[in-house]
């Protein structure tokens, strides 16, 4: 099993960052985990560029093309998420009938500094998947005060938040499984 995991904040030490990689470590051993690490090197949309989008769309939609299921983790930006995941979403969306998130088992987690914990972001995120086609688990995990939610080596703290966690990464892969099921002999690995 191959899951991409994708942080939609650019910061290189970014909460978000850090609850992907305590996703990464909750993982059983069977998954292959690859983060993707060149958001901020994805061009601005425009369906002009569609047909010849460059190096950095093609290496993006290969990356989702190349994972059974993508965990996305998201920060809150003025009650949405930012521009740069969002923009990804549209590469990754169109041409639609050859989009990369046709069908791909996804998951939407997220954190932020507010007592919120990104939900409206979450939110956003699950509905612009959904809208590009994508197999979205219809779960969400919020941690809210995110500065205070990990300690000094980046392992969060909070036994229910990590639990909640372990839940949707159970639910994404067990998704995953049942998608690969279904596809037919030829398409299956």
């Amino acid at each position: 099993m191959e899951l991409l995991g994708v942080a939609g904040s650019l910061r290189r030490n970014s909460h978000n960052r850090k609850l992907l990689a305590t996703a990464r470590r909750r993982l059983p051993p069977n998954v292959q985990f690859t983060a993707y690490e060149a958001l901020k090197l994805i061009p601005p949309f425009d369906e002009d560029d569609e047909q010849s989008p460059g190096p950095a769309v093609s290496h993006w939609r290969k990356a989702i093309a190349a994972a059974d299921a993508v965990l996305f983790v998201t920060p809150e930006y003025n009650a949405s998420i930012p521009g740069q995941l969002k923009n990804a979403v549209d590469w990754a969306s169109r041409p639609k009938a050859d989009a990369v998130l046709l069908n791909k088992p996804v998951a939407v987690i997220g954190a932020s500094t507010s007592s919120f914990g990104a939900v409206w972001a979450q939110a956003e995120l699950r509905k612009a998947l959904s809208a590009a086609g994508a197999r979205v688990v219809d779960r969400e995990l919020p941690v809210p005060s995110v500065a205070d939610a990990f300690d000094e080596s980046g392992t969060l703290m909070n036994l229910d938040l990590t639990l909640a966690l372990d839940s949707v990464l159970v639910e994404l892969l067990y998704t995953a499984e049942q998608h690969q099921l279904a596809l037919p002999p030829s398409q299956n690995p």
